[in-house]
């Protein structure tokens, strides 16, 4: 592949070593984030070694969210962290699994394109990967693509990721391209000091696979000491100053402020001859986090409460208020499994101010969340539900206000003699969990004068993402009216409810949505839903 001088865009690799889980994610959206201070388009690229086409299949507790883009892609965690540091709506196209290229690679070959060709890793699968990268950056006019290689160097599922990735700085240039590798720095308990050699070992390894380090970024408990980056300086050729502290910090908003005063900003300058820094509003955003004024306890009540990732976005979504409220937003998580009646559901929420009832599938757990709903309903607790959350709203409403015994979901109860959650007809043709129908953005008509209409702006439509296959039955839909529930946002078409409430003198905050708003909450900008919880948290009497 000839080097391609035309391109005229910039690169960013970054890669990790010694432990999964340390970050890169939340680095390379980080280094992203001060570049777009200067205006400049940054587009992430996510290399995922693992064989499924995408994580949709995945149980949360072992991959942990699965987030949902504005195009009905499902993608890993990390474009969560892109899209609230990039101020980009991701595309499933930037999210690149081995499962997703081997399988083209297969299609290319039964259609003769490799005419006849023995079909090897090198040079067509990492061709294939190039092409990719290059087409995504072409057709997003991307000023730098930001590419992260998930998992660790030395994996063997992302080796084809890293040789792609390695060849890119012949065809672009040297100075188009720059590596960012991510290691672990221990403090062993037993000598309290920071070790260099799992990062010795990490880079020589990337090493070994022909990439040469430009920046070395140590995750550590606390700032790196000068002597711990004069050491890995040493033995990893690499200048001192490109040695930038990854500290533990209480939140990845202030990653870039940490970055920044690290010296980041005159590496990424002298490498790609970009200026870079931090935003005025961020760091502004960033000191609220610090300076907060009061404080409220939301539960998050689900039944993937073991791993908090499960529930990602959603304690996000959480943080963006607590900077624009300058309030400190405090999690419980509440395992619903175990909740058997309105006493046990009342006794966990003693001392709680508002309530979450989140996403999720199953039986597991849901009756535990119909009672906490039935709680909050009758006590006024602030209470928001999402989607799982609102279709279990709607059969706590129709069975203790609407008198319907026994209404349920069939999803859980096919027998249910009030099916008032069911699949739509259209939907039970789909068999492939992967195709599930509803997914990615869809428009929501919203209703004048409700407290959700307020929330949105007042405007007329509302764009959530969505991840489900059971709707609000419409045969049910006059019935809940007639007793009081209010229908605050509809698909266009009227059939679909999307948005419901109760009458602010009936309640001061009780509010579900069919959709996932914490996917598109960012810390500039919180999701309304979440924003007007926690202000009614703070409010409360």
């Amino acid at each position: 592949m000839p080097r391609r001088n035309d391109m005229k865009k910039k690169f960013i690799i970054v890669s990790g070593g010694v432990l999964s889980g340390l970050g890169k994610g939340v680095a390379a959206a980080s280094i992203g984030n001060l570049i777009t201070k200067a205006g400049l388009k940054v587009v992430p690229v996510k290399c995922d070694g693992y064989l499924n086409v995408d994580p949709g299949t995945m149980n949360p507790t072992e991959h942990g969210e699965v987030f949902v883009l504005d195009d009905g892609g499902e993608v890993d965690m990390d474009f969560g962290h892109y899209e609230r540091f990039l101020g980009v709506s991701c595309k499933f196209s930037w999210s690149l699994t081995m499962g997703k290229i081997y399988e083209e690679i297969r299609l290319k070959e039964r259609r003769g394109d490799y005419l006849g060709k023995t079909v090897q890793l090198i040079p067509h699968v990492t061709d294939l990967i190039k092409e990719k990268f290059y087409k995504i950056a072409e057709d997003e006019k991307a000023d730098v693509l930001m590419i992260e290689i998930g998992g660790t160097v030395g994996d063997i599922e992302n080796e084809l990721f890293i040789e792609a990735c390695r060849q890119i700085k012949k065809e672009v240039g040297p100075e188009n391209i720059m590596y960012v590798h991510l290691t672990y720095v221990p403090v062993p308990d037993n000598v309290h000091e920071q070790k260099s050699k799992p990062t010795q070992q990490s880079v020589a390894l990337v090493r070994e696979r022909g990439i040469e380090p430009d920046i070395i970024i140590g995750r550590c408990k606390e700032l790196l000491d000068s002597g711990i980056k004069k050491k890995i300086s040493i033995f990893c050729g690499i200048e001192e100053k490109a040695v930038i502290s990854g500290v533990d910090v209480d939140s990845v908003y202030k990653i870039p402020l940490v970055f920044s005063k690290e010296g980041i900003n005159d590496i990424i300058k002298e490498n790609l001859g970009i200026a870079s820094g931090v935003k005025d509003d961020w760091k502004k955003l960033a000191d609220n986090l610090d300076h907060t004024e009061g404080k409220v306890t939301i539960a998050i009540c689900g039944k993937y409460t073991k791993l908090e990732d499960s529930y990602a976005s959603i304690l996000e979504a959480l943080k963006h208020c607590s900077a624009n409220l300058k309030v400190k937003v405090c999690v419980k998580m509440i395992e619903t499994t175990d909740v058997n009646n309105l006493e046990e559901a009342g006794s966990l929420l003693r001392g709680i101010d508002g309530v979450i009832v989140p996403g999720g599938f199953g039986s597991r757990g849901i009756e535990g969340k119909v009672q906490i709903i039935h709680y909050c309903r009758e006590h006024g607790v602030p209470f928001l539900g999402i989607c799982y959350g609102l279709q279990l709203a709607v059969v706590e409403f129709a069975r203790n206000v609407c008198d319907l015994k026994g209404a349920s979901t069939t999803e859980t109860h096919p027998g249910t003699p009030h099916p008032v959650i069911d699949i739509l007809p259209e939907q039970k043709k789909i068999t492939d969990k992967g195709g599930t129908m509803r997914l990615g953005a869809y428009p929501a008509v919203m209703k004048e004068g409700t407290l959700v209409w307020m929330l949105y702006g007042k405007e007329k439509e509302a764009w959530e993402r969505h991840r489900h296959r059971y709707e609000v039955n419409p045969e049910y839909h006059q019935a809940l009216l007639e007793k009081g529930l209010i229908f605050s946002g509809l698909s266009p078409d009227g059939k679909l409810v999307e948005f419901i409430e109760l009458p602010k003198e009936k309640h001061k905050y009780f509010t579900a949505t069919q959709g996932h708003p914490e996917l598109k909450s960012r810390f500039e900008k919180p999701g309304p839903l979440f924003y007007g919880l926690v202000k009614a948290c703070v409010e409360k009497e």
